[in-house]
């Protein structure tokens, strides 16, 4: 997955997680991109950004937003000549403490040891873009009052999990910095071969998946936090690149409804209402060389059962058709890429089948985590 100035599924994988399954008998999977501009709503002032991979080492980074050779300056601020968003490059470095290879990609602020105080920060507050702006080169007229950036990183491979934090001062010494949830769902992409054809047949599609999974709350005994979700996609004939993620270009513009709105939150009986609707076993097109999709987040302003936390509509409006307070503030948006290229050898349809078990195991262990068995 990659993850640019701005960044950017049912059966395929988890909320945070992604997982490149296998590859199809007619393209397989080279890297996915994502670019996604993220508001601070945590109610601090952020003097960074973190995102981090598990599952990922390094050398499977392909790309940053803001770092070298992407034809954009590396520099700090707000001044497009030199900069495209306020922290510059950030750092890459990976650990293993746990036995699980964790690389994190963070942009932060530099603390001046004299003054104590940050030369960068991102203030907190509502903001509604269009997904791919909060950087100096986008539309918004970035500047340092701006409540929003924008990040991206690009993999070889697809993490197991993805968690995105906003660096906050700690209350206990504001030089060190902690972290602060972010409520941005984070793609998961996967393809799936299909089975050979029989002689004289066409070759069938190959399927891939695109889905977004809002987390579990902490209480699974009750519904988790309600957010709205609109969908868009393209395919291309030829691939794309992070930088084809931003502002203004003419690939990102291609992008067509698929899913007006759709309510997501986590039911302690029906877990899989946490997962988007669309986006499950999609055929690829005879001539896509890469897949494009937009996601835009919303929170839902509507009423909740006081009992369950369930959310809660008037007569007529619904979770695919929300009532005229029921959208509430931006959250964020998700502009994601994945690329394909030709399989010389078709792959056997066994190995389609051991691709659809590890589907099953993904999403069977997503639930027996989330249920805390």
């Amino acid at each position: 997955m990659n993850f640019h100035p701005h960044f950017a599924i049912r059966a395929f994988a988890a909320a945070a997680s992604s997982a490149l399954l296998s590859l199809s008998a007619s393209a397989g999977v080279i890297g996915s991109l994502g670019n996604f501009d993220v508001i601070n709503d945590s109610g601090s002032t952020a003097h960074g950004f973190e995102i981090e991979l598990e599952g990922l080492r390094v050398t499977d980074i392909s790309d940053v937003f803001g770092g070298p050779g992407r034809g954009f300056p590396t520099g700090r601020g707000f001044d497009p000549a030199t900069s495209v968003q306020r922290y510059g490059a950030p750092s890459i470095v990976e650990s293993n403490s746990t036995g699980t290879w964790i690389t994190r990609i963070t942009y932060f602020g530099i603390l001046d040891p004299n003054t104590q105080q940050w030369d960068y920060g991102t203030p907190s507050g509502t903001f509604i873009t269009p997904g791919d702006n909060c950087w100096s080169g986008g539309g918004v007229g970035y500047s340092a009052a701006t409540p929003c950036d924008h990040f991206g990183v690009g993999t070889k491979i697809s993490p197991t999990k993805t968690t995105y934090n906003w660096l906050l001062e700690s209350s206990a010494n504001p030089a060190v910095l902690t972290n602060g949830a972010v409520t941005l769902p984070a793609p998961a992409w996967g393809v799936v071969q299909p089975p050979p054809p029989a002689p004289g047949e066409p070759l069938p599609p190959a399927l891939y998946g695109a889905q977004v999974e809002v987390q579990a709350p902490e209480n699974k005994e009750l519904f988790g936090e309600a957010i709205w979700v609109k969908v868009f996609t393209t395919e291309l004939p030829e691939p794309v690149k992070l930088e084809d993620l931003v502002h203004g270009n003419p690939k990102l513009e291609l992008v067509e409804t698929e899913t007006e709105w759709q309510l997501l939150q986590w039911d302690p009986k029906h877990p899989e209402s946490a997962q988007i609707e669309s986006g499950y076993a999609l055929p690829v097109g005879p001539d896509a060389e890469s897949i494009l999709r937009r996601y835009e987040f919303y929170r839902f302003a509507g009423e909740y059962d006081p009992e369950t936390h369930e959310a809660q509509f008037a007569d007529g409006f619904g979770d695919s058709n929300p009532g005229p307070n029921d959208i509430g503030t931006y959250l964020g948006a998700q502009n994601g890429g994945l690329n394909l290229v030709p399989v010389p050898e078709p792959k056997t349809y066994e190995m389609m089948l051991a691709g659809l078990a590890a589907i099953g195991l993904l999403i069977a262990r997503r639930r027996r985590t989330q249920a805390g068995v």
